[in-house]
């Protein structure tokens, strides 16, 4: 089996309006990467959000491909930090940061495309309980 670095056997896969639009939105408010484009005229047909080690692909949404509404698990080194950014980038705030039972300092925020985002700072270096 064949897969490529910075994706896991498991990526999520997100349908957005103004795909390519919600591709910048996602790179600026969260500290992606951009990690490609393949473009149908002016459609996004797939495209790569990088974040470290883990990938977020992205897509068009239209006849067949409703528009997704997920909510993801993203891995910060600073929740607070990764709050503030995804707020003055638009987003809106659900959850402040705060210190879970889990073992994670951690904040919700919601994308443009109604998709929710824990932001989440490990504070333990264990399993989750």
């Amino acid at each position: 089996m064949i897969i490529p670095e910075g994706f896991a056997r498991v990526t999520p896969y997100l349908f957005a309006e103004d795909a390519a639009q919600y591709m910048d939105h996602l790179i600026i408010a969260l500290a992606g990467a951009d990690g490609g484009r393949t473009m149908r005229g002016d459609t996004l047909a797939n495209g790569v959000v990088r974040f470290d080690d883990a990938s977020v692909m992205i897509s068009e949404a239209g006849r067949g491909f409703p528009p997704s509404h997920v909510s993801l698990y993203l891995y910060v080194e600073d929740a607070d930090a990764a709050m503030a950014r995804a707020i003055e980038a638009g987003m809106e705030k659900i959850m402040d940061a705060a210190d879970m039972d889990y073992g994670d300092r951690q904040g919700g925020v919601k994308d443009k495309a109604g998709n929710i985002w824990w932001l989440s700072q490990r504070l333990e270096d264990k399993p989750y309980r």
